[in-house]
């Protein structure tokens, strides 16, 4: 008899792809299991999900806007609203487990599955843990964590480390390292600094950029720059004729690996996903966490990895004046570099996915 299995979540790529990777992996594992996607109306997983063949369904759910409290005020409606959406798809789909991988229609799923006595699994991927999956995790089955120490935020009973699931894709870099210099037309003999913002760009490392370039220029480095689709268009307007050819700005790269595998430092904000890659890896990293985040969780996953010596930090606010020149200094220090390389590596968990999986298709049995 086919499995039934609900993921909710997204919001962001950081949410979406571990969510594609948990359902690539139930089918691996169970090519009959039958997979939904629940994500929120309007946000990236409508478009990202069924590209990756899968059928979603859209709640008309939000966030807590914290900067304009009058754009809070139909958010007690569409909660209950999207609960008993919730509910119906729950119902019509005959649910055997709901999985909740993060985003704004993790919650009410989640919820839902909990009060209707559907057994939910939570995969929570920062290091600190969200006040809606603080209190899911009281009635979850299991909970999925990509950090030591989260039975401060769950029931030591429920807790697993398993990590986050990645993009297999993205990280499998070894020996692509020329034909990924060939493929941005890149010096094989220089080295090379990747930026990245994620999808939608960094507005802060766009910013150093910009301020460092004649650092930059000056020290003839190479730099693929992923700057962010909303960036793209004024950026190119601004720098038009100011760009050297070793300088690479991108609105999306399509080739993570070439990107990858290309970098000898790479400089990313802290999001979970992009730190499990990251540690697959094995590049030196510096962070600059995003500080518009809720409970500033990317400081404390970007804490979690120097604390054990496995990337540099710099904090958001004093990236403008700091970020190049350490930057190349890390450059020059190639002893940092192999530590940094090191300890990151051994963090690495590959087969997050799989073991997810198996963990859902369990509670499915019982």
């Amino acid at each position: 008899m086919a499995r039934k299995i609900i993921i909710s979540g997204g919001g962001t790529g950081g949410h979406i792809f571990p969510a594609i990777a948990i359902a690539n992996a139930l089918l691996k594992q169970d090519p009959s299991t039958e997979i939904l996607f629940v994500g929120a109306n309007g946000r990236m997983e409508m478009e990202r999900v069924p590209a990756a063949g899968y059928e979603i369904v859209g709640l008309d759910i939000q966030g807590i806007n914290r900067q304009s409290i009058w754009k809070n005020i139909s958010l007690p409606y569409k909660m209950i609203s999207s609960l008993w959406k919730a509910r119906k798809v729950l119902k019509d789909f005959d649910a055997e487990v709901a999985v909740g991988v993060g985003g704004y229609a993790s919650g009410p799923l989640l919820m839902m599955a909990n009060w209707i006595g559907i057994p939910t699994l939570i995969q929570e991927q920062n290091s600190y843990a969200g006040v809606t999956n603080k209190r899911l995790g009281k009635d979850a089955k299991k909970i999925c964590v990509a950090y030591e120490g989260m039975e401060q935020f769950f029931p030591a009973e429920k807790v697993m480390l398993t990590g986050n699931p990645i993009r297999r894709s993205s990280v499998k870099i070894e020996g692509k390292r020329e034909e990924a210099l060939h493929a941005f037309a890149l010096d094989q003999t220089k080295k090379t600094i990747l930026i990245t913002g994620g999808s939608l760009g960094a507005k802060t490392l766009n910013e150093c950029v910009i301020a460092g370039l004649d650092k930059l220029i000056a020290k003839d480095v190479q730099v693929i720059w992923q700057c962010g689709s909303y960036y793209f268009e004024t950026l190119q307007e601004e720098l038009k004729d100011k760009l050297p050819e070793q300088i690479k700005m991108l609105a999306f790269l399509e080739r993570m690996d070439y990107a990858y595998a290309a970098a000898d430092i790479i400089i990313a904000r802290a999001g979970a996903g992009t730190i499990s890659e990251l540690c697959v890896v094995g590049k030196p990293v510096i962070l600059v966490p995003s500080p518009n985040v809720a409970d500033d969780h990317q400081t404390k996953n970007a804490v979690a990895l120097t604390n054990k010596h496995a990337a540099e930090m710099v904090t958001d606010l004093s990236a403008r004046i700091h970020l190049v020149d350490k930057v190349l200094e890390l450059l020059d220090d190639e002893g940092r570099q192999e530590e940094l390389s090191t300890n990151i590596k051994s963090l690495a968990k590959l087969d997050a996915d799989e073991i997810i999986a198996e963990e859902v298709l369990k509670i499915a049995k019982k």
